[in-house]
C-alpha cells in the first residue's frame, strides 16, 4: 500500500481509504464490519473515513470499536459534520454551536481524543463562512482535530474558505468529492483550484456505487445481496441513479478492456481514479473483506495513457462532467 501527501500538507494518507458510508450500521452487521476493517489493515490501509451522520452515529461507533487497540499514531481517522443528527434546528449545518458540540460527540463515539481530519460534509448556505472557519480553527487549536477539510464544495467556496483558513492559520488540506470514470464533474473547476490552493482530493464512490465493478448487467436484475437490493439502509436509493440501461451497457463494454489489461474491472476503475495527481486517496467501502483484498491490487498499477483514453472513449456518452452538478442543499429558513 502506497501513501500520498494530502494536498501540500505534511499528512500522508493511504492510497485506498476505508470508508463506512452505508455499510456499518446499515448494509452489514458489526461482526462483518470489523472483519472488513481488519482486512483493510492487513492490506496496509491506514486511513479510515466516517461521518457523524452515517447510520445515525453508528458509523463512528462501529469504526471506533473496530480500531480499538490499534496504535493511534499508525492510523488516520477522518470524520465529518453537517447533516442532521437530531430534530432541532441547531443539530445540523456548520454553525459554531453545532461544530463545537458535535466534535465532542464524534470523539466519544470514535474512542479517541482527536481526529486527524475534520471535514465540512457540505457547504452551509445558512451559516456565515467566517463563523464556520473560526469554529474549525478553534477545534484545531483545542487539539481535537489536526487538519480540516471540506466535502463536495464548489471551486469558489473552496477558494473563499482557504482565504479565511490562511488568515486564521489553520490547515485546510482536502476536499472529499464524488469522483469516478463516470462522475468527472470536479475536473473542470474544483481540481484546478485545489491544485492551486494546496488541497488534495479524497475521491468517494470511485466505483460509482458498485456499477463500475461490472456486476450489474444490462437487461438483468441486480444480483442478490448487492447494494441495489439493500432495503435496510440507503444503498438502493443512491445506486438507482446510475442503474440505467445506457450506463450499464457502456460499463459492460469495459470488461474486454480490463481483461486484455489483465485486471478485474474494479481494479481498473480504481487505478483510473488514482491516476489523477490531485487525488490523495480513493475512499472505498466493502460489504465483504475479500473485496478489500482484491481491490488493493489497484495500488500496484499505473494506468497508461492508451488504456485511460480507451476507458474515457467508452464512457464519454454517459459520463457526467458539468461542474454545476457539485452543489449543497439550500439554506433552511
Amino acid at each position: 500500500m502506497r501513501h500520498r501527501r494530502l494536498g501540500q500538507s505534511g499528512l500522508h494518507v493511504s492510497e485506498l481509504v476505508y470508508g463506512n458510508w452505508i455499510t456499518h450500521g446499515g448494509q452489514i452487521d458489526e461482526d462483518r464490519a470489523r472483519a472488513c476493517v481488519r482486512a483493510a489493515l492487513d492490506c496496509g490501509v491506514t486511513s479510515f473515513d466516517t461521518a457523524d451522520g452515517y447510520a445515525f452515529g453508528m458509523g463512528e461507533e462501529i469504526l471506533g470499536r473496530a480500531l480499538a487497540g490499534e496504535r493511534r499514531s499508525g492510523v488516520e481517522i477522518f470524520t465529518k459534520v453537517y447533516w442532521p443528527v437530531g430534530p432541532g434546528p441547531n443539530e445540523r449545518g456548520l454553525s459554531r454551536k453545532h461544530i463545537m458540540e458535535t466534535i465532542d460527540v464524534s470523539l466519544r463515539r470514535l474512542g479517541t481524543d482527536h481526529v486527524d481530519l475534520y471535514q465540512a460534509h457540505r457547504f452551509d448556505h445558512g451559516s456565515p463562512l467566517e463563523e464556520t472557519m473560526t469554529a474549525f480553527a478553534d477545534v484545531v487549536r483545542a487539539g481535537k482535530a489536526l487538519y480540516i477539510g471540506v466535502s463536495e464544495w464548489r471551486a469558489e467556496e473552496i477558494r473563499a474558505a482557504q482565504g479565511l483558513a490562511r488568515e486564521l492559520r489553520v490547515p485546510l488540506v482536502s476536499n472529499q468529492a464524488r469522483y469516478s470514470a463516470l462522475h468527472r464533474v470536479i475536473e473542470a473547476e474544483v481540481i484546478p483550484v485545489c491544485r492551486e490552493l494546496g488541497l488534495g482530493q479524497l475521491a468517494f464512490s470511485p466505483l460509482a456505487q458498485g456499477v463500475l465493478t461490472g456486476k450489474y448487467l444490462p437487461g438483468r436484475p441486480p444480483p442478490p445481496a448487492s447494494r441495489a437490493t439493500d432495503t435496510k439502509g440507503f444503498g438502493g436509493h443512491f445506486i438507482e441513479k446510475v442503474l440505467r440501461e445506457d450506463i450499464l451497457g457502456r460499463v459492460h463494454r469495459l470488461l474486454p478492456l480490463a481483461e486484455e489489461a489483465g485486471m478485474p474491472l474494479p481494479v481498473l476503475a480504481l487505478a483510473w481514479v488514482l491516476r489523477e495527481p490531485n487525488v490523495a486517496g480513493a475512499v472505498i467501502g466493502a460489504s465483504r473483506p475479500e473485496q478489500i483484498t482484491a481491490n488493493a491490487a489497484a495500488c500496484d498499477i499505473v494506468l497508461d495513457e492508451d488504456l485511460k483514453a480507451a476507458v474515457d472513449a467508452v464512457l464519454a456518452p454517459v459520463a457526467l462532467t458539468d461542474p454545476a452538478l457539485t452543489s449543497s442543499p439550500a439554506a433552511v429558513s
